[in-house]
């Protein structure tokens, strides 16, 4: 071999070493200076990690503190399966390694038996898998020979708490965790149209979940850290934390025991009538409070996805009905606050035509042929046409602003949403036979709970309070935050007015009413029956009717009200009258409230200390 060949050879190599050692200044120049915020940036996010604490949302309870709607501590579970791969390839000693090897299976059979599951499913979810796609510019992390790896595999969602403890003693490798809350309603159907729920993505959607939303989702905290290579959390870099604020307890002022005594007489309703829709509500007198609000159809909170809308309504505010004759406590109640009669004063009921302002009006049908009638037998009997003359002598515009006040054609201002105003036209827009109509409870539409309120009336002293479903607010230690007293809209009649309308309507139940057979020995039921004509395709039919029941009890010392109101009953070969399928629903209800509520009857002394004291102790 030559001198100069090789001097070329070593001329070769050390141009050789300067090149490498030229593309590596290159390349760390690039990688330090031209590239350095992008790379860092693809390192950052690799590190860098912000796991959210879920805020725990706050529970729905009865005024008894009875759990209506509650948030579950539940676990997803999954694995990275390429961590175990890792883990074993670290070391060559073969008999340490079929050590390990043979602990971690141990542990996956374990994990397997605490899951339910088999071995074979296990050992799936820790197999690395690749998937043929190609690596996204910036997905740094996790990619491998030009592949994307299938980094996490969920085993198992919605474990409880104790059996994920059981998980996290084995100390297996590759597991990973998430905490989440699932919401739960452990009275299934209970009082479902008036709670509402949360969908699949945690959205609140109706009821007290919806309206009271503020109070109950909290704020959710989050850890701001890094990570190494398997994910675990290196807390010395952990550089923000945000404690997660836990939702507020909203308390409703509805009991259970209640809300159950009604919903199952709604079912025994269902299922004799199959009604379009029927409502049962009951409140306490002197406040307003609801203590149950139920309607028919409902459906299971816990599986909401398979209710249909129509069951997912709260009819009770959603819908309106004419009132019937139950709206005839606005004529009578009017007339008698105004001083123009007395429940003595007669009128000829048996005339089909009155003089109203100097013009002949024909009065409405009766269902019973009468005479004369007192003011108080036109309230007992129903009389369609005393109603009408009692609404003639005050005048339209008179009657309307009682009715007014009584709540017709006004929001109650129902604090969970869906309320409709319901319809009444004012005495301008009247035609010439309405002055004669309305009185009966036709041309006027109303929701349940502004015909339940109306009545409510009556029993609270001639005062109209707000219909009140909150209770308090609570924080997440149990301090109360908020309260709601009962509120009063307005006096619509005068206490004496009150009582005296409380003891017609009790005569309802009497001998010659027309709830004849529904009293309670002792206990005074006030009620009025309520029967309407459906109107279908503009016009009124005959054999469909909306019945109702609606009043309260004691009548000398008022404590519940309570209304059964049942839309297009289906009664083969019978009447669908609200004397039929609502007054008997209305008598069961009552009796099972007084023996829970504990009421007591009223004696001769209690009912002559109430008089003396104009209706009200």
């Amino acid at each position: 071999m030559s001198k100069g060949f090789a001097s070329n050879r070593l001329t070769l190599l050390a141009v050789g070493v300067l090149a490498c050692f030229m593309a590596v200044g290159v390349r760390l120049v690039f990688l330090h200076v031209v590239d350095r915020e992008e790379l860092l940036g693809f390192v950052d996010k690799a590190r860098r990690q912000i796991v959210v604490e879920h805020a725990r949302r706050g529970a729905i309870l009865d005024a008894r503190g009875n759990l209506l709607a509650t948030s579950r501590s539940e676990v997803t579970l999954a694995v990275d399966p390429w961590s175990l791969v890792d883990y074993l390839d670290l070391d060559k000693n073969e008999a340490r390694r079929a050590k390990k090897a043979a602990d971690e299976r141990l542990k996956r059979i374990q994990l397997a038996g605490l899951l339910g599951v088999t071995t074979a499913e296990i050992e799936t979810a820790f197999v690395p898998r690749l998937k043929a796609a190609p690596v996204e510019k910036d997905n740094h992390d996790g990619a491998r020979d030009g592949q994307i790896k299938d980094r996490w595999v969920k085993i198992r969602e919605g474990l409880d708490e104790p059996t994920y403890a059981r998980i996290a003693a084995l100390n297996v490798r590759g597991l990973t965790a998430e905490r989440v809350y699932r919401r739960v309603y452990p009275g299934s159907s209970l009082a479902a149209n008036l709670i509402g729920y949360l969908n699949r993505e945690g959205t609140s959607v109706t009821g007290v979940e919806r309206h009271l939303d503020l109070y109950l989702k909290g704020e959710d905290g989050w850890i701001e850290s890094e990570k190494d290579g398997t994910r675990r959390e290196l807390a010395q870099f952990r550089s923000r934390e945000v404690t997660a604020r836990d939702g507020h307890d909203v308390v409703l002022t509805i009991d259970s025991v209640v809300q159950h005594i009604i919903e199952d007489e709604l079912r025994e309703i269902a299922q004799s009538f199959n009604p379009n829709f029927a409502t049962i509500i009951v409140s306490e007198a002197r406040t307003g409070r609801i203590l149950g609000m139920a309607n028919y159809p409902s459906f299971d909170l816990n599986n909401y996805s398979k209710a249909p809308l129509e069951a997912q309504r709260n009819y009770a505010v959603t819908d309106i009905i004419e009132p019937g004759s139950t709206f005839k406590i606005v004529a009578a109640g009017a007339a008698l606050d105004q001083g123009i009669v007395s429940p003595a004063s007669t009128f000829d009921c048996g005339n089909p035509v009155a003089n109203y302002r100097g013009r002949d009006l024909k009065l409405p049908k009766e269902d019973h042929p009468f005479g004369l009638l007192t003011v108080s037998e036109i309230v007992s009997h129903s009389s369609n046409r005393g109603a009408a003359q009692l609404a003639m002598l005050m005048g339209g515009d008179s009657f309307h602003e009682y009715a007014q006040r009584f709540g017709f054609g006004t929001s109650t201002k129902f604090p969970l949403g869906g309320e409709v105003r319901g319809i009444m036209e004012p005495p301008a827009r009247w035609d010439g036979l309405t002055i004669t109509r309305m009185p009966m409870g036709h041309a006027v539409a109303a929701t349940p709970l502004q015909i339940h309120m109306a009545m409510s009336v009556v029993a609270n002293g001639g005062a109209r309070m707000r219909p009140q479903i909150l209770q308090e607010i609570r924080d997440s230690a149990g301090n109360v935050v908020r309260t709601f007293e009962p509120e009063k809209v307005t006096q619509v009649l005068k206490p004496s007015t009150a009582a005296t309308l409380a003891q017609l309507l009790h005569r309802v139940v009497g001998p010659e009413g027309t709830a004849n057979g529904f009293d309670i020995p002792g206990f005074e039921i006030a009620a009025k029956t309520g029967t309407t004509q459906k109107i279908v395709d503009g016009r009124y039919v005959t054999n469909r009717h909306v019945g109702s029941f609606v009043g309260f009890f004691p009548a000398s010392r008022p404590e519940i009200v309570l209304s059964v109101i049942v839309d297009d009953a289906q009664v083969p070969k019978g009447n669908n009258y609200g004397r039929a399928v609502a007054a008997p629903a209305f008598r069961r209800v009552a009796e099972q409230l007084i023996q829970y509520l504990d009421i007591k009857p009223v004696t001769p002394l209690t009912r002559n200390l109430v008089a003396m004291q104009g209706g009200a102790l």
